[in-house]
């Protein structure tokens, strides 16, 4: 089946989503999240090899790095989006698989996007990117996550790194009326664009991470997948019967759903 062409922008900006293959993980620390947001940087402040200053290759409004997924309200600047994206992506695998001794690609695919035709919906999508972490249970404050933009917007010093253009929004809505807004719930029946969501988790990523930290003496997540097969499937076994989803350990340990559903059934022959 032939893919969907984008919706183009009327106004070049759009809500753009990336995620991790499989659903995995695609950050485990905060080297990782800073790594990212200076490849973002170098692609809103890009400079030659002198040093000099080019024109941005794109424009950031506002981002939020999840686990295993990015959020970013991105304006084009004569380059295409796909473009920009597929530069930051290949520079972040190559980071990834280097640091976590990992092969293949990373990301899915193909990056979702929708377009943002008005300054209404623009709005929305701020306030809807920063409060993804208050959603997913990891903050109750917004200016409580690192990884997102919230701090620019408040003018925190304590930001990770400036890459936003707030001043183009703030000449549209002031910064307390806007943090206002950020900070007042959306209604959870706003369609948006977003991860696909699937069954509620039964143990939570924290869990499943210090279980297997702790009791399957792993290194780090990522290494359950390159263990040889015994040891592999004995992990996933010990992780099932912990509690977590095979979606969840699908996603952390970047052990594709079938292989997995394959090893549970396999368990559940040898039982009868």
């Amino acid at each position: 089946m032939p893919r969907q062409s984008r919706q183009p922008s009327k106004t070049g900006i759009y809500h753009l989503m990336l995620r991790g293959i499989n659903q995995q993980n695609i950050f485990e620390d905060s080297e990782d999240f800073w790594k990212f947001i200076e490849l973002i940087k170098k692609v809103t402040n890009p400079t030659d090899p002198a040093g000099h200053s080019l024109p941005p290759r794109c424009i950031i409004y506002a981002y939020c790095l999840m686990t295993n997924h990015v959020h970013l309200l991105i304006r084009e600047q004569g380059e295409e989006l796909s473009s920009v994206i597929k530069t930051i992506g290949i520079s972040y695998a190559i980071h990834y698989n280097k640091k976590y001794q990992r092969k293949g690609p990373l990301f899915q695919d193909r990056f979702k996007s929708e377009p943002v035709n008005d300054i209404a919906y623009f709005i929305t999508l701020l306030r809807y990117i920063h409060q993804n972490p208050i959603a997913a249970d990891l903050v109750k404050l917004a200016r409580d996550y690192t990884w997102s933009s919230y701090r620019e917007y408040e003018g925190s010093s304590y930001c990770a790194m400036p890459i936003c253009n707030t001043k183009h929004v703030f000449a549209r809505i002031p910064r307390e009326e806007l943090l206002n807004l950020i900070n007042t719930p959306l209604s959870k029946a706003l369609k948006i664009l977003d991860i696909d969501t699937h069954s509620a988790v039964r143990v939570n990523d924290d869990k499943v991470r210090i279980f297997l930290l702790e009791v399957c003496k792993v290194n780090n997540i990522t290494q359950v997948q390159y263990l040889p097969a015994e040891q592999r499937d004995q992990i996933i076994h010990q992780l099932r019967q912990f509690g977590a989803s095979i979606r969840q350990l699908s996603r952390m340990t970047g052990i594709s759903i079938g292989i997995i559903r394959r090893l549970e059934w396999a368990y559940k022959k040898n039982l009868t």
